[in-house]
Parts: C-alpha cells; structure tokens; sequence
C-alpha cells in the first residue's frame, strides 16, 4: 500500500496565494518571497502530490483542473483554521471553566457570599466551587486552585497577593451590657463571660485567641465561658448575649448588632492573602477573580 502524500502547510498556504494572484510576481509582493523561491514552493507541492497544478501562459498562471480542486480545499481549510483562531481569541479574552476555591470559615460563611452573585453576573462562564474549611487545603497539590487565607502561605513555591489589613476588636450584645455593665478595662473583662475560638488544631488566622489569652496572663486560672470552633457562630452567640469577644470588624460589620466596646483596645492585625500555585500564573479566571476580590474589598470598611 502506497502513503498518501505528504501535504506541507507552508507549500499550501503559498499555492493559496499564487492561485490567488495569478502570478509569482504579485504573490512575491504579497508574501515578501522571490519569484524563484515561489516558483520552487510550487514545484515541490506538484511534486509531492504527483499532480501539475498551474499552467504557464505569457498571461499569467491558469490553474489546472487539479489545481482548481486543490485551492477550493486550500480556501475551505484555511478559512476554517481562521474562524478556529477567532474563537480561541475570543475564549482567551472570555474567562470560563470551573474555578475551586478555599476559604475561612468566616470569610467564605459571610463576606464572601455576598459578593458571589456580581462575580457569576459578570463571569456567567466560571463554574465557581466554595469550600470553607478554618484548616489549610493544600492548593500547592491543586486540591484548590486558589485559597484566601488570613496569614501568609507556608510553601515557598505559591503565588501571594496581599488581600487586606483586617482589624480584631471587642464586642458585646447591648442585651449582654444592660445585664451586667460595660467593661472598661482588661482586667474587669475577668468579672465577665468570655467567648473564645476552641479546637486550636485549626484555627482562622493567628491571634484568633487573642483576648483570651491576654486575659490568661492577667490570671492563670482564667477560663472562658464558652468556646466555639466557628467564628460565625461566636458572632451569634455574641449577639444573642453568650459574652463579651474579640471579633473580626469586617464580619460583625456584615452580619450586624455586636456593639463595638473599649475602642482603645485593638487585637493584633489579619493580613489576608490570594493565594494560588505557580502553574496558574497566566490563567484567566484566577485573574479576574483576585481582581474582583481587590476591587469589592476596597469598597468596605476593615
């Protein structure tokens, strides 16, 4: 059995042009080629596929039944790679694909949430994936393609952008204040019932337990009242009067009626970052959504 022949892309897309013109000069023009590198182009094509494709007049080149049959295919093939080329344009500039996620428990229960539905409408072509989990997935091992984390990442290896500066500060319900008065300073926190984060195997962000631990050093025999692995459910407990806690401002401002007490008072910062591994560097829909993340957050208050 014979091979068929083998069919050069380059040859092709000369014989096109030729074709197209109707000479070796004009095609030379358009192509920047020498009429004797055209016309050896076209010899080789004839030869590779057995056929004579033009036939040579003072007028110019007329192409042979061969020929004729040979440059609709050429016009078909090229004008296919063409509209191929537009729509692999079109889908570099088009964010789409799923795009997993991992996030605090707190961050993606309350802040995050609320911006989803502006990002989809945006983005309509992201299949977004949410996993809130206080302790680290490792998208080092793209279990996730990007994290938000409230400390920076361990791996030396991964890509970090700096999200925000989050603020810790005290809060009470109004409801746990007209019960048993407004503590002023640290040490009166020792008469009161004090909330604290639990479960230190995994935690949201270093200094979570910041509150309960200065009050440690204030008395080694200082217990908290209630603990609570969940940040979210500590601002609810908070505001139905369980106690008194230190809180991230950014989530008891999005979920509402903690009072904000001793001002002077302020816990150590949060430095939240994006952060996603070195194989996705120039991928789209990480882009845009960091992007996004960094445009709403300037918007509300830290």
């Amino acid at each position: 059995m014979t091979e068929p022949p083998h069919l050069d892309w380059d040859r092709l897309r000369v014989f096109r042009v030729v074709a197209d013109a109707g000479s070796f000069t004009r095609a030379g023009e358009t192509l920047r080629l020498s009429q004797g590198a055209i016309s050896r182009q076209i010899r080789s094509l004839e030869d590779s596929l057995g056929v004579t494709l033009f036939q040579r007049h003072a007028r110019g080149l007329v192409l042979t039944e061969q020929g004729k049959i040979l440059r609709r295919t050429a016009r078909d093939v090229f004008d296919r790679i063409s509209r191929m080329e537009a729509q692999l344009d079109h889908n570099r500039e088009r964010p789409r694909g799923p795009l997993r996620v991992t996030t605090t428990v707190g961050f993606g229960s309350v802040w995050l949430p609320s911006q989803i539905n502006e990002f989809l409408d945006r983005y309509p072509e992201i299949n977004l994936s949410l996993v809130i989990d206080d302790s680290e997935v490792d998208v080092h091992l793209l279990k996730a393609d990007v994290a938000i984390r409230m400390a920076p990442p361990r791996h030396p290896n991964l890509i970090q952008r700096h999200l925000f500066t989050g603020h810790i500060a005290i809060y009470a319900a109004p409801s746990y204040l007209r019960r048993f008065g407004t503590p002023q300073t640290l040490e009166d926190l020792l008469d009161h019932r004090i909330v604290t984060y639990g479960e230190q195997a995994s935690i949201p962000f270093p200094g979570v337990n910041w509150l309960g631990e200065a009050l440690r050093e204030l008395d080694p025999h200082f217990e908290p009242a209630f603990t609570l692995n969940n940040l979210v459910g500590i601002v609810r407990s908070v505001e139905w009067g369980a106690g008194i806690a230190a809180l991230p401002t950014l989530l008891v401002h999005q979920m509402g009626s903690c009072e904000h007490i001793m001002r002077e008072i302020e816990g150590p910062l949060i430095e939240a970052y994006f952060v996603y591994p070195e194989v996705l560097r120039n991928t789209l829909r990480v882009n845009v959504f960091r992007d996004f993340l960094l445009e709403k957050i300037r918007e509300v208050r830290l």
